[in-house]
C-alpha cells in the first residue's frame, strides 16, 4: 500500500497525540499507530515528522506562543490543536520539500478531521504568521 504524504501527516498527528497523552516512548507510539493502521514499514517522512516535532517541541511551542492572545498559553489549547500546530510549524521550518502554504493547508485538513470547526481559523491565523513573504 502506498502511503500518501497526507496519510503520513495523519499518522504523525496520531503518534504525537499518543506521545503527549500517555507515558510511552516514541518508538512504541509509532509502532502502535502503524499497527493500528495496518502499515508494515514506517515511511521515512513519518519518522522525520514525529522525531522532529517531538525533539523540538519546546522551541516550536515558544515560537507558537508568541502569536497567542495576551495571557494565553498552549496549555489552554486542546492537545489536538497543539499537535496540529506543531506539525504545521515544523514542516514550515524544516521541510524544504514542502512549501509553507502546503504545510498550512495540510494542517487545516487535520483540523477538519480531528478538531472543532472553530479551530480552523485559529490554526490558520497562527501558522500564517510563519509563511515567508514572497
Amino acid at each position: 500500500m502506498t502511503v500518501t504524504r497526507h496519510k503520513v501527516r495523519e499518522l504523525a498527528f496520531q503518534t504525537l497525540f499518543l506521545l503527549s497523552s500517555n507515558d510511552t516512548d516514541l518508538d512504541n507510539a509509532l509502532q502502535e499507530v502503524l499497527q493500528a493502521s495496518k502499515i508494515n514499514n514506517c515511511p521515512e517522512y513519518l519518522r522525520f515528522l514525529v522525531q522532529g516535532v517531538w525533539q523540538n517541541r519546546q522551541q516550536l511551542d515558544q515560537d507558537l506562543t508568541q502569536f497567542l492572545k495576551k495571557g494565553w498559553s498552549l496549555k489552554r489549547l486542546s492537545r489536538v490543536d497543539v499537535n496540529i500546530l506543531r506539525i504545521g510549524l515544523f514542516e514550515i521550518k524544516e521541510s524544504q520539500a514542502i512549501p509553507a502554504k502546503v504545510a498550512v493547508n495540510e494542517a487545516l485538513e487535520l483540523v477538519d478531521q480531528y478538531s472543532d470547526p472553530e479551530s480552523k481559523k485559529f490554526v490558520n491565523g497562527i501558522l500564517s504568521n510563519f509563511i515567508p513573504a514572497e
